[in-house]
């Protein structure tokens, strides 16, 4: 069962099913995989080949049968801290099953149907953790869930048995379209792969790097061994550095300028660590204010992580790798490769021809090979098979292109907060709009604030969550509920407090203790013999009466003790109501509470000692889409 794999907790799964459930599990069927598994690389290796992966690669391997596990191609990859490689990878789920519609997609992540998390607003009450087990795939480019019939009629499958994955695939293929998520949970999954494949370049960063001559060319012909090396500095201990006292594999003075191509997760890692070199290393790096500081500090940290790689590593082998043109899989690759455009029109033996075919070569070998060499090995063999001309590094230093702005790396509050409400999905405060709308039609800052809420939409935005039903799992945000109108019968409330606090001008009605023996039944004289056996005694009605009147003398007895504090002032009350009279004696009696003044004043007090950070009011307020602006006006 998938769900019984353990996963790491930065670990994604995917699994590709042929949409009948027994077609992988012959010859044919397997032999029919793996053509798939060869066309998806070539469809796909304009976008995988040279993308940067974090720690390890999407790739698609045969796997048998084993249990309720039907015969499918997939894997497993480890995205370390940058998320998007596993959002990368759904998208490529979710364009491998528009392209190929034979195909059913399956994706688990260490929370298991992480999928559903990003529509989890839209889900119905029955779908949960427990009930959610092979119920979501990839068809034809959609997400489907497998529904819960509430009729015996309907389609779907019961939530109270366990669903196999045959049992899903087979529903699939004989019901899909009753299968189709709703339209909302599409559009909350379709926003969060918003961007792709566009995306992929944008979360790229350009920087120059002071480097050796030997990571120059290692980069130059397999960019991916890149994040291993920052990934090596990152995490490095003191044992690893002792390797870096002297630099045995890439030599200080053969360092050059050259341009190196990060993700924005591995230059946040490189740049934002703080860290000086052995004396011994012979890295030394100019003053801040030099002009190229940032691009010595780079590549110095860049050269400790490859040291580190191939200090832990064995010798490289003195055989080089054989060629890719020996493996019989390569032609019809190639052949696929050039079908689908993947050299953009260029004349064969161009220079961006040749770092097209060098890409695609090495992809081929990664995702056809079968043995996994560590990244200091490979580095160690691309330094022994292709030395490196330095006169020839140094003349592309002038040629050389810009680098990028990191000020993405600078986030304001402002900032974070506008992310954090995209992300969630709710609207910019009261008004309906967001800050970059109301820039655009001319407002400035502490406008858009005072129109982004009122005190008024405050109170009822809290007296909407509060009269929410929810569940015994805890309270469900505003539009999280049901949408059939909540509704109560306020004379019946009203009543009902009267008897329980009791009326202020008389009391309870004779009519009210009288006993109608035609209501008098058997399970009547169960309820008096357990009124009895607590202290009541009379009718059912009687019972209740004398409960009412104790519960009262209770809350009389609680007011009186509540009198002598100053709990009472501690909430803001009505203007008292004076009596007409000869004197005009003031009346002392209870006043009613303002209950909107109370809340919003309370609130307000709670959010201004939270000083800013996140607390429960500010929690509170904004999960109800409630943005009020900071007290900037308070000392």
């Amino acid at each position: 069962n998938a769900r019984l794999i353990e996963l790491a907790s930065d670990a994604v799964r995917y699994w590709l099913f042929l949409g009948r459930p027994d077609a992988g599990g012959s010859a044919a069927g397997r032999q029919r995989l793996l053509d798939l598994r060869e066309q998806i690389l070539a469809e796909f290796a304009p976008l995988l080949a040279p993308y940067v992966w974090q720690k390890q690669p999407f790739g698609l391997q045969f796997c048998p049968e084993t249990g309720d596990t039907p015969a499918h191609i997939g894997g497993c990859s480890e995205f370390g801290d940058n998320v998007e490689d596993e959002w990368f990878i759904v998208y490529l789920l979710e364009q491998i099953t528009r392209l190929f519609p034979q195909l059913v997609a399956k994706v688990l992540d260490h929370d298991g149907e992480f999928l559903l998390i990003e529509a989890a607003d839209h889900l119905p009450k029955w779908l949960n953790p427990e009930t959610s087990e092979n119920r979501v795939f990839f068809c034809e480019g959609r997400l489907h869930i497998i529904p819960c019939p509430t009729r015996p009629a309907e389609v779907g499958w019961p939530r109270e048995k366990t669903l196999t994955i045959s049992q899903a695939l087979t529903l699939l293929s004989c019901q899909r379209d009753a299968c189709l998520a709703s339209t909302k949970i599409q559009s909350a999954l379709r926003r969060r792969l918003e961007g792709y494949p566009g995306k992929i370049q944008a979360n790229l960063h350009h920087a120059h790097c002071f480097l050796p001559a030997g990571i120059v060319t290692v980069l130059s012909q397999r960019p991916d061994l890149l994040a291993p090396a920052v990934s090596a500095f990152y995490l490095r201990d003191p044992v690893d550095l002792q390797a870096c006292r002297t630099f045995r594999f890439f030599p200080p003075e053969t360092r050059v300028i050259a341009s190196v191509t990060f993700t924005r997760c591995l230059y946040a890692q490189l740049q934002q660590q703080s860290f000086a070199p052995d004396r011994r290393s012979g890295f030394t790096l100019p003053a801040r204010s030099h002009p190229q500081h940032r691009a010595h500090e780079l590549g110095m940290k860049l050269a400790h992580g490859f040291e580190i790689l191939c200090s832990n590593c064995q010798e490289a082998s003195s055989e080089p790798d054989a060629p890719v043109s020996c493996n019989p899989q390569w032609k019809s690759f190639l052949g696929s490769l050039k079908k689908n455009g993947y050299f953009r029109g260029e004349l064969e033996g161009s220079q961006l021809y040749k770092e097209l075919m060098l890409s695609a070569q090495s992809f081929f070998r990664q995702s056809a090979s079968s043995i996994e060499k560590s990244p200091g090995a490979e580095v160690l063999q691309i330094l022994h098979d292709s030395p490196y001309n330095l006169d020839e590094l140094k003349k592309q230093e002038k040629c050389l292109a810009p680098e990028d702005s990191d000020s993405w790396l600078d986030l304001t509050p402002q900032d974070l907060d506008q992310l954090l409400q995209e992300r969630a999905g709710v609207g910019f405060g009261m008004a309906g709009s967001s800050p970059s709308q109301a820039v655009e039609t001319g407002k400035n800052e502490g406008e858009v604030e005072a129109a982004s809420y009122t005190l008024v939409a405050v109170t009822q935005k809290m007296k909407n969550f509060i009269n929410a039903v929810s569940s015994h799992e805890g309270a469900e945000l505003p539009w999280s509920v049901s949408s059939d109108p909540f509704s109560f019968d306020p004379d019946a409330v009203t009543s009902a407090l009267d008897r329980l606090l009791g009326a202020r001008d008389d009391e309870l009605d004779s009519d009210d203790l009288e006993d109608d023996d035609d209501d008098y039944t058997e399970e009547d004289d169960d309820v008096e013999e357990e009124n009895e056996a607590v202290g009541f005694s009379g009718s059912p009605r009687e019972a209740g009466a004398q409960a009412l009147g104790t519960l009262k003398m209770y809350m009389d007895q609680m007011d009186q003790e509540l009198s002598a504090t100053n709990i009472g002032q501690s909430f803001t009350q009505s203007k008292k109501v004076m009596q007409p009279s000869n004197d005009q004696v003031e009346v002392d009696e209870i006043q009613p509470l303002d209950v909107d003044l109370n809340l919003v004043t309370n609130l307000l007090e709670s959010l201004s000692s939270q000083a800013g950070l996140a607390g429960p009011a500010s929690n509170l307020l904004q999960s109800m889409g409630v943005h009020l602006p900071s007290n900037l006006d308070r000392p």
